[in-house]
């Protein structure tokens, strides 16, 4: 890197720790100021950051090291996330913001009652914040160390071997200072601000990582090396054993009498992929939503802002974000054949085509999406750490002052402990199926809550540390060896639904004035809650059955356009036009799902209203409610 380019770089970083510190007085204001920005964020700020939150230093490298050894439909491991997200939109987000809370962890307590809820409080919001969030962080810093070393900083100052194996800086492993150096940075700057800054600079940060993703993939497939796309598409399978451009590890065969097969992928078995899309998403611990989305639609300013946010997060993610990380790990493929890390493909890239200034322009926009992640995780740990532990159980009356005070002082330990984290981790793609592994098990739970009276908190309890310990004894312990991924994600869920379900069949339910309460406040559909809709008089807020058929026609729009808009960037254009006519009859489906006109009377609509009195229930709906018969 040249002077200009470190100069660009260093305006970034001032622009966004003066940000910082001229929003903290404005997060200094209370506590729902410094975790949920006073509840006044508009969609499309929310959206943003919420792309923002899941674009990173690490996202590029972990693209192209999948990419690398398991060919695009490697991907299936994070895409599968979209069934999840698509659900988040007219399922969740109205719920979240109706919820009126400031962590997930918070929600435990207005849906369960007792010491239980109190118990299942402190232990989520404790394993959320320190090892999974901190976790989580220290992936994030190793590509951020990753990226440092193929600058080549070290050697530009004259301490040569530094950047390999068993250099050192002072006599300090340089990976350590490294580690230490963006820590304080980020810590800078999410501590001041708390989410007013954090979620102010996503979206400054969102697109200037955009711009230089997109930067590196026309450098580097204008090379002459590549060939521009049509060179790309047939190069990258020369330097590959399988199909590195399938979307899906399907074939049509006639080798087989259904006419299917697997293609042949080095990193991506049947059972995987199948476990991605069928198992992953609505196990994980974020199947209702994820607890750093969550304070962004807990942030926005109404309902409908958060299910808006919700749609332009999808949007940004999985169809505007997909492809120039995609077209650069297939650049990389075809540039460097031998390299033993393919996750360095993206930096080397940079390094190697950019030319000075612009070089620095990529890498200030690495180091903003470093900052937008690494400070999410940061002030959402910390608000788990302050508003559900010190508030609630160490010193209830504390004022704003102080609470804000103890917001900032978590940020301290939940950065140092991340620190801690990346400076151990050698595989950004490794630690990742670490966190992937250890929140599989309680989704299904976290989603039976809104819409089944009969969950209870220590059901939710048992879900939660059964899938924690099994992660853990399956991935780092190895205790349990099982290889594939698929059957490993297979077994943690199977092994935690019979933890939870015999929890809850032998603990009572929660009390009725507790599921009253409850209902109120959220208003679910569906009839898990029939018996309180009697109870209450209350009408729920949307109808369940419309909110399910909505998913289902948006399922439809968010892949056969991000898939789509691949084909047409691969030059398939077959396949671009049938995935793109998909999406459009998913567009159709949704508008003519419109919400009707709300009745004149105020009467719920008609699939949502209770029983008639003296009508005979099946035993399903008898279940499902919690009456007698």
């Amino acid at each position: 890197m040249a002077l200009v380019d470190w100069l660009i770089v260093g305006l970034y970083m001032a622009a966004a720790l003066g940000l910082g510190a001229y929003l903290s007085r404005r997060a200094s204001q209370s506590l729902e100021d410094f975790f949920v920005s006073g509840r006044s964020l508009p969609w499309w700020l929310a959206g943003t950051s919420m792309a923002a939150t899941t674009f990173s230093i690490d996202t590029p490298l972990y693209v192209a090291g999948v990419v690398g050894s398991r060919g695009i439909a490697g991907n299936w491991e994070w895409w599968a996330f979209g069934f999840g997200h698509v659900a988040l939109i007219y399922l969740f987000a109205r719920l979240w913001r109706r919820s009126e809370i400031v962590t997930d962890a918070e929600l435990t307590e207005k849906r369960y009652g007792g010491r239980p809820a109190a118990i299942l409080r402190a232990t989520k919001a404790f394993l959320f914040a320190v090892p999974i969030n901190c976790i989580g962080i220290g992936y994030i810093m190793l590509a951020a160390v990753k990226v440092i070393g193929a600058l080549g900083i070290w050697e530009r100052l004259g301490v040569a071997g530094a950047s390999t194996a068993g250099g050192t800086v002072l006599g300090v492993d340089p990976k350590l200072l490294i580690v230490i150096g963006v820590s304080l940075l980020v810590l800078l700057y999410a501590g001041l601000s708390g989410l007013w800054g954090v979620v102010a600079t996503d979206f400054f940060q969102f697109f200037l990582a955009l711009f230089g993703a997109v930067l590196v993939a026309v450098f580097a497939i204008q090379s002459p090396d590549v060939g521009g796309l049509s060179g790309l598409v047939e190069k990258s399978q020369r330097f590959t054993e399988f199909d590195v451009l399938a979307f899906i590890p399907i074939t049509w065969s006639a080798d087989t009498w259904l006419g299917v097969g697997w293609s042949s992928f080095a990193g991506i078995s049947a059972t995987t992929f199948f476990a991605y899309v069928g198992i992953q998403w609505w196990t994980f611990r974020r199947s209702d939503g994820g607890g750093e989305f969550i304070q962004r639609l807990a942030a926005s300013r109404d309902e409908a802002s958060a299910e808006k946010a919700a749609w332009f997060f999808n949007i940004m993610h999985y169809v505007v974000r997909t492809w120039p990380w995609v077209l650069v790990a297939l650049a990389a493929l075809v540039l460097y054949p031998d390299m033993e890390d393919p996750e360095m493909g993206y930096p080397r890239l940079m390094v190697d085509f950019l030319p000075t200034g612009l070089l620095g322009v990529v890498v200030a926009s690495l180091v903003a999406a470093f900052m937008s992640t690494v400070s999410t995780q940061i002030n959402w740990g910390a608000s788990y750490l302050t508003n559900d532990l010190y508030k609630r159980f160490l010193h209830p009356q504390a004022d704003d002052d102080e609470l804000v005070a103890v917001g900032r002082a978590a940020s301290v330990l939940i950065t140092a402990l991340g620190a801690t984290a990346a400076f151990f981790a050698d595989s950004v793609a490794t630690v990742f199926r670490l966190v992937l592994a250890i929140g599989t098990g309680p989704g299904v739970v976290l989603i039976l809550r809104w819409f089944w009276w009969r969950i209870n908190a220590w059901a939710e309890l048992a879900a939660m540390i059964a899938g924690f310990v099994l992660g853990l004894l399956t991935t780092v312990v190895d205790v349990v060896t099982i290889d594939d991924f698929g059957l490993r994600l297979l077994f943690i869920t199977g092994a935690t639904a019979v933890a939870w379900i015999t929890t809850m069949l032998l603990t009572p339910p929660e009390r009725p004035e507790t599921l009253d309460r409850f209902y109120r406040l959220a208003r679910p559909g569906g009839p898990g809650w029939a018996r309180q809709r009697r109870r209450t008089g209350i009408p729920p807020a949307i109808s369940l059955k419309r909110s399910l058929l909505r998913v289902a026609a948006a399922v439809p729009v968010l892949y056969g356009t991000m898939f789509g808009v691949g084909a047409l960037l691969l030059l398939q254009w077959a396949t671009a036009a049938v995935l793109l006519g998909v999406a459009v009859t998913g567009s159709i489906a949704l508008v003519l799902l419109r919400d009707p006109p709300p009745p004149a009377s105020g009467s719920p609509p008609p699939d949502e209203r209770a029983s008639p009195p003296g009508k005979r229930e099946t035993a399903v709906t008898s279940l499902f409610s919690g009456e007698k018969k």
